[in-house]
């Protein structure tokens, strides 16, 4: 059995590492705060994710099949509440919602 001096060695020296680790992006992100180019970004990259997100779920969708509706109703949906309410978590939720039942009950195989 280990030394109870290693032991609490071991832990000091692991908590400290990990608060390290923790606070580490914080330390390095704060001066980057007032770059115009971290604000741009910061601005534009939400919509970025999105398109890149779409892009890779629709990506094998067949366009020939009536399966097809489904995403593309929900879709629809997630865009229409985003635009109408502005809520990301209503959106994502409603659209969701809208897919599994599209694809559960109307445009089951």
């Amino acid at each position: 059995m280990p030394d109870t001096r290693y032991a609490i060695a071991a832990v000091l020296v692991a908590a400290t590492v990990t608060f390290a680790l923790r606070a580490l992006p914080f330390a390095a992100l704060t001066p980057l705060r007032a770059s115009s180019t971290v604000q741009y970004l910061s601005r534009r990259m939400p919509a970025g994710v999105m398109v890149i997100l779409l892009a890779y779920c629709l990506r094998d969708l067949p366009l020939s099949h009536t399966r097809t509706l489904a995403p593309l109703a929900a879709l629809a949906v997630t865009v229409g509440l985003h635009l109408w309410r502005r809520n990301a978590l209503l959106s994502i939720l409603g659209g969701t919602l809208a897919h599994v039942i599209l694809a559960s009950a109307v445009f089951a195989r």
